[in-house]
Formats: C-alpha cells, sequence, structure tokens
C-alpha cells in the first residue's frame, strides 16, 4: 500500500479517536455529578472553556428548593473565596495607577493603624503572609448581628501583634481580603461594591455579577445555598460572616464568568506584567487571589470557594487554554476532585 494512504488512514483514525472522546465528555461530567443531578435538590453548575469557546457547559438540581428555580447558566453563586481574585484585581488596578505600592503599608493607608501594621505591606496581605489575627476567631459566640468588612478592619485595630513576623510565613487570611476591600475604598473613594462594578463588572459586560449587600443590591437569579441531609435538605444560606465582601462576597454565573476567565488572557483590565505578577506564586504557591502550581504536569491556578451553602472551585491551565468552573449551592466536601476529575478528562 501507498506509504501516503497509510499516512491518510492513521491520520483519518485519529481524528475519529478525537472526536469520539470529545463525545463522551458530557457523559462522563455527568457520571462525575450524578449526586448533583437530582431534579428536587440544590445542584451544580459547570463550565469548560476551552481555546476562547465554551466547550461545555452543564447545570443540575435547583436554585432554590422552596421556589422549585431550576439552576441555569445565568444563576448567580455566592463565589465564597473565589472573590479573592477580584479583591486582588482591584489592589492591582490601583497600583497601576500609582494611588498605592505593592510596599504601601497598612499603617500607611490607616494611620490609626497599631504599630505592628507598619510592617505589613500590601504585597504581604495578597498573598496571605501578613500574620493577621483571623477575624473569625475574635466575633463573640453571642453576637447576632453579620460582620462587616469594616468591622474586620475595627478587629485589627484592637490588635497588638501578627500570628509570625509579616512576610515570613504563609498563613491563608480572610482577616487581609477584607481589609483589602477596605484599603479599595479609602484610596479611591468609592465603595468597594461600586468599584468593583465600575471599574472591572461594566467593562467586562459582567452585568448579572455583585458584590451583595443585604438591603443595598439584588442578586438576579439567585441561588441559595443548601444544607442535604439523608433525611431532609432545607434553605441554609448565611452565616455570621457572609456580609464580608472582600473574602467572599461577589455573587456570579456561568455567563460571567465566561467573560472574567476571557479577561484574563488580555490585557483589559492590567498590563500583562501586572497580571504576570498576580500569576507568580510564592512561599505557599499562593500569588494575588490565585494558587498557583502544577496538575498533570500543566501551569495550573486556581481558587477554592467554601461558605455557609456554597462550595466552587475556578481552575485555569493557561498554557491549554483550558478552564473549568464549578458553582454548587450545598454544604458538604470540597468540590476541588470533582473539577479535577474533569480536568482528567480533557488532559488525559
Amino acid at each position: 500500500m501507498n506509504k501516503g494512504w497509510m499516512k491518510l488512514g492513521e491520520f483519518i483514525v485519529l481524528i475519529l479517536f478525537t472526536v469520539g472522546c470529545a463525545a463522551n465528555r458530557p457523559a462522563k461530567i455527568d457520571k462525575v455529578f450524578e449526586t448533583f443531578n437530582q431534579p428536587s435538590a440544590p445542584g451544580a453548575a459547570i463550565m469548560v472553556i476551552k481555546d476562547g469557546q465554551i466547550d461545555l457547559q452543564k447545570t443540575y438540581g435547583l436554585a432554590n428548593i422552596d421556589s422549585g428555580e431550576a439552576i441555569t447558566a445565568g444563576t448567580n453563586f455566592r463565589l465564597a473565596s473565589v472573590t479573592k481574585q477580584f479583591t486582588a484585581m482591584a489592589i492591582l488596578m490601583l497600583i497601576e495607577e500609582g494611588a498605592i505600592s505593592y510596599e504601601t503599608t497598612l499603617q500607611s493607608v490607616f494611620p490609626e493603624f497599631p504599630a505592628y501594621g507598619a510592617n505589613i505591606t500590601i504585597q504581604q496581605v495578597l498573598q496571605h503572609t501578613s500574620g493577621l489575627v483571623s477575624y473569625e476567631s475574635l466575633i463573640p459566640d453571642t453576637a447576632t448581628v453579620q460582620v462587616k468588612d469594616r468591622d474586620v478592619l475595627a478587629m485589627m485595630l484592637t490588635q497588638d501583634s501578627t500570628y509570625h513576623q509579616p512576610g515570613s510565613k504563609y498563613r491563608y487570611s480572610n482577616s487581609g481580603y477584607a481589609v483589602l476591600a477596605m484599603i479599595v475604598e479609602k484610596i479611591s473613594g468609592e465603595t468597594f461594591p461600586n468599584f468593583l462594578k465600575q471599574r472591572i463588572f461594566d467593562p467586562l459586560e459582567m452585568d448579572a455579577t455583585v458584590a451583595y449587600e443585604a438591603g443595598i443590591s439584588e442578586v438576579a437569579n439567585r441561588a441559595y445555598g443548601h444544607t442535604v441531609a439523608p433525611d431532609s435538605i432545607k434553605v441554609d444560606d448565611q452565616s455570621i460572616t457572609s456580609a464580608v465582601l472582600g473574602d467572599g462576597g461577589i455573587y456570579s454565573s456561568l455567563n460571567d464568568l465566561f467573560k472574567w476567565d476571557q479577561a484574563l488572557y488580555s490585557e483589559k483590565l492590567v498590563s500583562a506584567e501586572t497580571l504576570q505578577k498576580s500569576f507568580t506564586p510564592h512561599l505557599e504557591n499562593y500569588g494575588f487571589g490565585w494558587r498557583i502550581d502544577e496538575y498533570k504536569a500543566q501551569r495550573r491556578m486556581h481558587h477554592t470557594g467554601s461558605t455557609r451553602g456554597f462550595r466552587n472551585v475556578f481552575m485555569r491551565f493557561p498554557d491549554k487554554q483550558l478552564s473549568i468552573v464549578v458553582l454548587t449551592n450545598r454544604n458538604g466536601g470540597s468540590v476541588l476532585p470533582l473539577a479535577e476529575e474533569i480536568a482528567d478528562i480533557y488532559l488525559d
């Protein structure tokens, strides 16, 4: 047989194999998320972005068991700590404008900050090396009013020390990202939600995304958090810390997160140099609002989000132009392993 025909035959077999693998992906992902695929229970929204396009999108279950509203690609979930990448971006925009720098200290922004704040830089806060005391540990057991970002800042002002010397160790800090939100307000003169809307969400046409404030803003097509027990399902949506915005208060959808993902390949918000710095790991592989590591020998940036009633993952493999988003509205274990199972399907 002519060698040219043999090569053509091999090429055709390869194409058919590739097409077959792609065709099997939806069924495989349905299998991964079979426990979420219950028509009368809270569920999940999954998106895979490949080469600038939505390659796969799946939704399962209900946004709210009381109303019976189904989850769609436009359903807005509380992102929890996936919010931190937006908080970091707001700070990076102010840095590029020259309003602050990576070396700006907390005490220089807030002169009332105790002496220890003179040794904590914005970069250390971004990378969770500040050592700031966990605000969750400072909330009285008897508290009934939700804590807000300004309350977190006030708590930091009552402290006289940090967990460790700033910059010397990694210690994940929700306190730090609440303080970053207050820095955005102090430096920009805008409320944190307004800054995000005007400077990030509106330019990217993320029209339904919002840093939610009860009584001030609304969440369209809102997913409510739930607790699923063997014999019951109940709405379980808010905790004492759910009103803190900088560390976890943004609501968004698959539709809007696609726009965010694509913006991170561009210079729509900040320069390529700043993005590169944002995606550079420090100490425990943390950049600016992102964890950076390797998975299946591929460079990966990702973040999980866990709060009352929600478990989420945003995972990106930029060298493969591959991103995976998993949003769920139920309490339970981490959904990172589920996102990694999707990655396995695409990377193997």
